[in-house]
């Protein structure tokens, strides 16, 4: 090789490595060819998703052939430039048309007589673009050494190869940029939809304020329907991690022989079907928040796992024996008792106790002094909103009626119930919500039915919510003649959780 030519590679293979934008870059090697070979006009194409030839970057030919896009099969010489892995020579006799016929800048161009070359760019077997040259010198490319062809084409594909990463690398940041903006406004949006008057709720958001600024663990309990995922968001949205990712978890829902895998992410080849390196949601959480909801159905292998992540903030990607260090803050929420299950071995006390640093405790609806007429304003406001109702209103006798029932599934029992009463008002074309549109078992009061829930003797929390739990999936699968994902969509709960409650009960054979 040439000493210009050594400088040229040289100058080229730096670029790589620079900070230029794409632009520069495709201007910089195709400046290079004219320092190394006899052309008057260059072209660098690349190869896009839909098979088009478009080019980037042009010495010697009109700036208008930067706004074209080149389909191969009505340009035979590319088309023949592409099927060939070695440089192809058109020479001034081809017949074969010029797909820059008539763009080329020099006066001499409409003798229309020159000698053309092209290189098809590869990187690791595919074909990613393509170089052509032209002189109006007949023969010029007859002394050029296929070496120093090859060598220039390969530094080309290589720069080509380059640019394009970068582009996809920040395409890809750029979406998940905007992914973890969406998780962050998706919280923002639940601070201040915790309403209530009552001394309860005043309590639990005096609570949330005073843990919410440390990096404290949170373990949140409460029965179902109360609002824990609510009160973890306002923890998150209160915090000095809120410009950053709240992860969610439902650890009732892992899936079984994964559930590791979702958690702390496996290398390509841990298993089959792990096809690729995978970041676990520890990892996606890193900096931010990760909330464990129904942390009580974690398997115990994992809890141990767990628990080595909130001690030393270090966790193993499955398959992998390289330690990532995190740091997440832990918030985890429950409708079991943990203290019982870990005195029955369920549990581990050590992970227990390093959840538990600050407990917090949503009150149920049952035990919130004057808050359902609020409530039900609250939610009522939805409806309007949704329908364009604007004078939708519930008579006095069904916000008495609403104040009278025991609600088990809490806030989110009121929302549906009083949601369907709305629809059945909507649906005759009342604008008052009467007490005939609820459903016929609160207007009943029926002792016999309820009563088993009420005991006039002690008893533990945990087995009248299951009892419930346990009639509620009896009465839907009744409404849907015993089809699960019916039953699932009617209680409005993912289908596998309700399987697996089901067969906690010994529903489901």
């Amino acid at each position: 090789m040439n000493p210009n030519l050594n400088n040229v590679l040289l100058e080229i293979a730096l670029n790589l490595s620079s900070n230029l934008n794409s632009e520069a870059q495709y201007q910089h090697l195709i400046n290079g060819i004219d320092k190394v070979f006899p052309c008057d006009a260059s072209a660098l194409f690349v190869l896009d998703e839909d098979g088009f030839l478009t080019p980037v970057a042009v010495k010697g030919l009109s700036a208008s052939v930067l706004g074209r896009r080149f389909f191969p099969n009505t340009h035979p010489r590319l088309e023949a430039i592409m099927q060939s892995k070695q440089p192809v020579r058109f020479g001034a006799d081809c017949e074969l048309p010029d797909p820059f016929s008539g763009a080329l800048l020099s006066e001499e161009a409409e003798l229309d007589v020159h000698d053309c070359l092209g290189c098809s760019l590869y990187v690791d077997g595919q074909l990613v673009g393509v170089l052509t040259l032209d002189s109006l010198t007949v023969g010029a490319f007859d002394v050029i050494e296929s070496v120093t062809l090859e060598t220039f084409a390969a530094l080309a594909a290589a720069t080509l190869r380059n640019i394009g990463q970068i582009k996809a690398l920040k395409a890809q940041n750029k979406k998940q940029k905007n992914v973890t903006q969406a998780l962050i406004q998706q919280a923002r949006s639940k601070q201040g939809e915790m309403i209530g008057l009552s001394p309860q709720i005043q309590q639990l958001r005096n609570n949330i304020e005073t843990v919410a600024k440390s990096d404290y663990a949170v373990l949140i309990t409460g029965e179902t329907g109360v609002g824990k995922e609510l009160v973890a968001h306002s923890v998150h949205a209160q915090s000095s991690r809120r410009d950053k990712a709240m992860i969610y978890v439902n650890c009732a829902a892992l899936p079984e022989g994964l559930a590791e895998s979702e958690l702390f992410g496996h290398v390509k080849g841990a298993f089959t079907g792990a096809n690729s390196h995978r970041a676990g949601k520890f990892e996606l959480a890193d900096g931010g928040t990760i909330f464990l909801d129904e942390v009580g159905e974690l398997p115990w292998v994992l809890q141990a796992k767990l628990l080595r992540v909130i001690q030393q903030g270090e966790l193993q990607r499955v398959g992998s024996d390289q330690h990532l260090l995190v740091n997440v803050r832990i918030i985890a929420a429950t409708n079991r008792s943990l203290e019982r299950e870990v005195e029955q071995g369920q549990f581990r006390a050590d992970l227990f106790h390093r959840l538990n640093v600050f407990p917090i405790s949503v009150p149920p609806l049952r035990k919130r002094e004057g808050d359902i007429p609020v409530l039900a304003g609250y939610l009522l406001e939805k409806v309007r909103s949704q329908f364009n109702i604007p004078n939708l209103h519930l008579h006095s006798k069904s916000l008495t009626l609403l104040e009278k029932q025991p609600w088990p599934g809490n806030v989110r029992e009121l929302e549906h119930t009083l949601t369907r009463a709305a629809l059945r008002a909507i649906q005759e074309q009342q604008q008052i919500i009467k007490v005939s549109h609820f459903d016929s078992s609160l207007n009943k009061q029926d002792v016999k039915n309820t009563s088993k829930y009420f005991p006039d003797n002690s008893h533990g929390m945990r087995s009248l919510v299951e009892n419930y739990q346990k009639d509620l999936i009896v009465y839907a699968l009744e409404k849907t003649n015993g089809t699960w994902s019916k039953a699932a969509e009617f209680l409005q709960m993912d289908r596998g959780n309700l399987y697996r409650m089901g067969k906690k009960f010994d529903l489901s054979s």
